[in-house]
C-alpha cells in the first residue's frame, strides 16, 4: 500500500491568506492513515489554518482514514480555520455519504474550486 503526499501553497492575491493544498494519491487505510494525519498535522503546526485536502487521486479510503480526517477537521476548527476536501472517486465519496460525513465536510469536485471557495470566504 502506498500513499503519496504533495503539498503546495496557494497565496491569494486579493486576500492575505495562504491556502495549503495537500494532495494525496493512492490508498488510505489502516497502514497509510498515519501519513495522512501527519501531513495535515504538519501543515497546522506550520501555522496554516486554511487548507484543501485534495483526495482526487485517492482510490480507496477506509474507516481509519475517515477517522483521521474527522480528527484533523476538529483540530482545524479549534484554530478557527477552514478545511475543504476534494473527492472525485465515487467509491470514496460513497464512504462519506454512508457515514453522514458529507454533512460535516465541505466537499468539492476540484482543487481549484476549493481554493476559490476558501478565497471567497465560503
Amino acid at each position: 500500500m502506498e500513499l503519496r503526499v504533495n503539498l503546495r501553497r496557494d497565496d491569494g492575491i486579493a486576500v492575505i491568506i495562504a491556502i495549503a493544498v495537500i494532495a494525496f494519491a493512492g490508498e488510505v487505510d489502516v497502514y497509510t492513515a498515519p501519513v495522512l494525519r501527519d501531513a495535515i498535522s504538519k501543515v497546522l503546526a506550520a501555522g496554516d489554518k486554511a487548507m484543501v485536502v485534495d483526495m482526487s487521486e485517492v482510490s480507496f479510503l477506509d474507516s481509519t482514514g475517515l477517522g483521521v480526517l474527522v480528527g484533523r477537521l476538529k483540530a482545524v476548527r479549534m484554530l478557527e480555520g477552514v478545511m475543504r476536501v476534494v473527492i472525485t472517486n465515487p467509491r470514496v465519496l460513497r464512504n462519506f455519504q454512508i457515514t453522514g460525513l458529507e454533512k460535516i465536510f465541505t466537499i468539492d469536485s476540484t482543487a481549484a474550486d476549493a481554493v476559490a471557495a476558501v478565497k471567497a470566504g465560503a
